[in-house]
């Protein structure tokens, strides 16, 4: 997200408060972090409220301003910054999540990422299962409290060897229409969001270090609509909450009480903070001097409920007790009597409870020489801060009208996006039509349904593809792929039916004939549509009077039929090159023959001369005629006249993590096509990227496969 200027890594924080937006610019050294540039401006009007933007264009218009400024200074431009939300409607959950390595592994900081992710995902579904659907919650940042190697507590677990690593953590979540009103309004600015998280996170990365976090404090970020609070214990923050009173309280006091718009009432607040004596004008244009205790003595009602309510909150979210200490940062913190007020509501002493400023920014360096180091500036510097702790490990995207947020590995494109959203690969990849399994002559045939439409995929209103990079803040929308038709398929489709004949020398002619299909036992047309399972077996026989109504000829039976010179009747079978003699009556008769079943779909048989094709071993086929049994069986010792022709199913063999796989039914492959014949769960990443090679090289989804191709995919651990 950041601007290079000369070796210099700029980075933007933007606190966006109720009534004051404060923008910092600066980059991390090895002294400490340097602030470059700082910016304030005020809201011209109550467009938040509360920590809650209600006027975005307002709130836009006042972002850019502040953009402005700060590029001026910097001379050059700012198009991302970083962000922090107030906690209003905040919910928190704490959760314990385990990862198991396979064998023995040493610990890198990209599993404990991944067991961020994992805490983060367990806490978001614990959330959905207790919500009441008010709300659409959002996870706006999370602190590790503990971590646990191999069951054991430890303050840290990269490098070590473990079996087993384990967290617990503490997750936050705003609404989501908070969430989007701060993106709106940046986005009005021309800036986009490269890092969110919470307020008090933001506060407390400057307010109280890490060695401080062993003892039980308490941080109370008191801005103008809401007063932010976290809790620190053990080394690690234990809690966060709000409350919606702050500043602006003790103002609208002050409205009512001096007939003062709310700009003059905020002035009049700070200099009775600094000043003995302050001087105003009303709204009728009369000056006025009044002394600073006045407004001591009439704020004092709303300044002791707002520490009554803080000092409950704190002990509730510190397990029904008071804290050792407690540090008050922002603007709202500074009105008189505020920290000695807390101090009592606390039962500390008032020495434990202080505005943290110029002395917790002792490794902050203001290279504008005009900067007051004031506990206004804690929020903002802290949100620089926690983009440096956060830097490139996530990325947030809408998808299809929520907001998502993902570990970026540097690689992320739409369909990562769309895996964690929960979208099957059937989703994302066209689908054909349900399948036919069945056999011909007891070898298996499949006939494949058609191909389905592959999905859209639009970013920012963009037709794209699904292996094109994810981009900060972008907007992805995907329409599923769709499912082909089924499957159809007729006997008539058949190589069998089409290409297999059976002759037979009729009053001395070569007469050739299709042979039957039969299904499942029972003699089925061409046109018959094949059914899942069915067993589809040709008939290389005829009786007489099927011969007689596929030839479409009246037969004389008052005159003998002979078939092989023996006589016969209509229910005799024939076989190839079998001879058959009987007297005809007429042509296209239609006489009934159904004792065998008709016959009425096939090729139209062909008249062949003796002279033009062989006929065989007619002796032979004629001695076994006389003893053939009247079952549908082939005669012993004839010479089989068809050529079996075994068909194979065009495929290519690959190997897939270690076995070997044939992929069928498509002219060209590609890797999601594996997901086909392997058992893979999609949805078990727990933030996990997912690995896909090819031969041993990292490739997308949609790669080529080729024959004998070894394939590799798995969920990377570290």
């Amino acid at each position: 997200m950041s601007v290079t200027n000369q070796t210099q890594d700029f980075v933007f924080g933007l606190d966006i408060g109720t009534r004051n937006i404060v923008g910092t610019v600066g980059y991390q050294g090895e002294d400490g972090f340097h602030v470059i540039a700082q910016c304030n401006r005020e809201h011209q009007t109550r467009a938040m409220l509360d920590g809650q933007i209600h006027d975005i264009g307002r709130v836009g218009e006042t972002i850019k301003e502040v953009k402005d400024v700060l590029e001026g200074m910097i001379e050059a431009p700012l198009t991302q910054v970083c962000i922090a939300a107030a906690g209003r409607v905040l919910q928190t959950i704490t959760t314990r999540v385990a990862y198991e390595y396979p064998e023995e592994t040493v610990v890198s900081g990209e599993d404990l990422h991944t067991l961020d992710l994992m805490g983060i995902d367990q806490a978001q579904q614990e959330l959905k299962g207790q919500e009441d659907n008010k709300y659409k919650f959002y996870c706006v940042g999370y602190s590790t409290m503990r971590y646990y190697l191999n069951g054991e507590l430890f303050s840290s677990l990269e490098g070590h060897k473990a079996e087993t690593i384990e967290e617990d953590i503490i997750v936050t979540f705003l609404p989501e229409d908070v969430v989007d009103g701060l993106y709106s309004a940046v986005e009005r600015a021309g800036l986009q969001v490269a890092n969110l998280t919470l307020e008090p996170i933001a506060a407390i990365n400057v307010a109280i270090p890490e060695n401080f976090r062993m003892l039980n404090i308490a941080l109370v970020d008191v801005g103008a609509g809401t007063s932010d609070i976290c809790i620190t214990r053990d080394g690690s923050i234990i809690a966060y909450g709000m409350i919606p009173l702050a500043g602006d309280e003790l103002t609208e006091v002050i409205v009512q009480e001096y007939l003062v718009d709310f700009a003059t009432a905020e002035k009049i607040k700070l200099d009775s903070s600094s000043l003995e004596e302050v001087e105003y004008e009303d709204i009728m244009g009369i000056p006025h001097k009044i002394k600073a205790k006045d407004v001591w003595e009439l704020t004092e009602s709303v300044r002791e409920k707002m520490t009554t309510e803080v000092a409950a909150k704190i002990k509730e979210l510190n397990g029904g007790k008071s804290v050792s200490a407690a540090f008050v940062v922002g603007g709202g913190g500074k009105i008189h009597g505020y920290t000695e007020s807390l101090a009592k509501k606390l039962d500390i002493v008032p020495e434990r409870v202080a505005l943290r400023g110029e002395e917790v920014m002792k490794n902050i360096t203001f290279e504008q020489q005009d900067v007051k180091k004031d506990p206004l500036l804690v929020t903002p510097i802290g949100i620089c801060l926690n983009y440096y702790e956060q830097k490139n490990n996530f990325i947030m995207v809408h998808f299809n009208g929520e907001m998502m947020k993902l570990y970026d590995n540097g690689h992320l494109t739409i369909v990562d996006a769309a895996m964690q959203a929960g979208f099957t690969t059937e989703e994302l990849f066209p689908r054909r039509g349900r399948e036919i399994h069945f056999t011909v002559n007891g070898t298996p045939r499949m006939a494949r349904g058609a191909e389905g439409e592959s999905a859209i995929v639009r970013m920012n209103d963009v037709l794209v593809g699904m292996n094109t990079p994810l981009e900060f803040n972008c907007f992805i929308e995907i329409e599923p792929s769709t499912t082909g038709e089924e499957a159809v398929f007729t006997i008539e489709e058949l190589d069998e039916f089409a290409n297999s004949n059976v002759a037979f020398e009729v009053n001395g002619k070569r007469i050739v004939c299709p042979k039957f299909v039969e299904v499942n036992g029972s003699l089925e047309m061409g046109s018959y549509q094949i059914q899942e399972g069915d067993a589809v077996e040709t008939r290389n026989f005829y009786t007489v009077g099927q011969l007689a109504e596929f030839m479409d000829v009246e037969v004389d039976q008052d005159y003998d039929i002979l078939v092989n010179n023996r006589p016969a009747t209509f229910d005799t079978l024939i076989y190839e090159n079998f001879t058959i003699d009987w007297k005809v009556l007429g042509y296209g008769a239609g006489q009934d023959v159904t004792a065998a079943g008709p016959v009425t779909d096939g090729p139209v048989f062909s008249e062949i001369s003796a002279e033009e094709e062989t006929s065989g071993d007619v002796a032979e086929a004629e001695d076994i005629a006389g003893t053939a049994p009247e079952e549908a069986r082939e005669p012993e010792g004839m010479e089989e006249q068809e050529e079996t022709v075994e068909e194979t199913e065009p495929g290519i063999h690959v190997t897939v993590n270690g076995e070997t796989v044939f992929m069928t039914g498509k002219k060209d492959y590609i890797f999601v096509d594996i997901f086909n014949v392997i058992d893979f769960d999609i949805h078990a990443s727990a933030g996990r990227p997912v690995v896909t090679k090819i031969n041993g090289e990292r490739c997308s989804y949609t790669a080529a496969l080729h024959e004998n191709d070894v394939v590799d995919v798995y969920w990377e651990e570290a």
